[in-house]
């Protein structure tokens, strides 16, 4: 269901949307275009473009995300029941920022062929309304899942973050002028968490979860603002004493990591990030949320909320991000600004 909010964040009523869902919402992942018209589900076998009515707009099949599979399915019903589908790997799609574009990470190859023997996923470029493939490029990737970030400004801009599981964490920034698709392959292995307002400015998690980063578009790093946790973050204050952990450390693993960036969080307006601490804080109690001003000299704020919550943060933009209720029927809005905010 998509639910459209007013600036204040409350649903304007009676303009609640629901999109059925071709296949079990497990076997894959969604995204609803700007204008809430159509919503793009990406499946095991295929990326569909599906009308609130339930009726089909379009749809692009692929290779099997079962890595073993290399059938072409034609539709879910032909696995639906198969042990060896249950636990997929999985891709990704997003609407470009005017809603025109769909851009597609899928396993290869389409029933149109591969792009080469060696391409395992491909990212395609989709036009929205019909569901013609613009281009495709070779993502250079073999992934367990992936998520895109859209640019907020440019529609020809995209960011694709994609896990490979213990093996790495590639990230792609694609470029479509109208006639090329341009994908950029991003220096290390690294999460793409967020976009800044303007689009410049990247959010990144290094895959090994040590350090948090603000960079430009091609990768690098802005002057001064990476971060690694151990070194700015401060021991959780329910966390044993140093003494306590040098014994235990004589029977725990060295390498064992203190303290570690959550892939979540983002910026809050061009300058201030929201970050999080939550799963390594969670072996000790409460899980941190922490305000990140990059562009003066009051480093990492914790956040105080009036009652505790239980996830990550989600940044909305406008000064604002949002947390869900332990039960995940609730959504807390939540701002440096806003009456009980930060």
């Amino acid at each position: 269901m998509a639910q459209p909010l007013d600036d204040a964040f409350v649903p304007r009523s009676g303009e609640s949307v629901r999109f059925p869902a071709p296949w079990p919402r497990h076997r894959g992942t969604w995204e609803v275009a700007p204008d809430a018209s159509v919503t793009v589900f990406a499946g095991v076998h295929a990326v569909r473009a599906v009308e609130p009515s339930g009726a089909t707009r379009w749809e692009v099949r692929h290779g099997c995300w079962y890595g073993a599979c290399r059938e072409m399915h034609e539709s879910y019903d032909e696995y639906a029941d198969r042990p060896d589908h249950r636990y997929p790997e999985s891709g990704s799609v997003g609407f470009s920022a005017d809603g025109k574009i769909v851009w597609a990470h899928v396993r290869g190859p389409l029933p149109e062929g591969e792009l080469n023997p060696d391409t395992v996923d491909e990212w395609l470029v989709v036009d929205a309304e019909n569901g013609r493939v613009l281009a495709r490029a070779n993502a250079e990737a073999a992934a367990a899942g992936s998520v895109h970030l859209t640019h907020p400004t440019d529609p020809r801009q995209m960011g694709l973050s994609i896990g490979e599981g213990q093996d790495g964490a590639p990230l792609r920034w694609g470029r479509w002028d109208g006639k090329e698709l341009t994908v950029d392959h991003l220096e290390g292995d690294l999460c793409l968490l967020s976009l800044s307002p303007s689009g410049d400015r990247l959010m990144t998690v290094s895959h090994d979860q040590d350090s948090l980063a603000v960079r430009d578009s091609s990768g690098t790093v802005m002057e001064a603002l990476e971060w690694e946790a151990e070194a700015v973050i401060p021991r959780h204050p329910e966390a044993a004493s140093a003494d306590d952990d040098d014994n235990d450390n004589d029977n725990d693993d060295d390498d064992e990591m203190l303290v570690g960036w959550d892939w979540a969080g983002g910026f809050l307006d061009e300058s201030t990030l929201v970050a999080s601490t939550a799963e390594s804080d969670d072996e000790w109690g409460q899980g941190r949320h922490w305000l990140i001003d990059t562009a003066e000299a009051a480093g990492f704020v914790p956040i105080t909320y009036p009652s505790p919550v239980s996830c990550e943060p989600t940044a909305l933009g406008n000064g604002t991000w949002s947390t869900m209720s332990e039960s995940r029927d609730v959504l807390h809005v939540w701002g440096v600004h806003l009456p009980n905010g930060a």
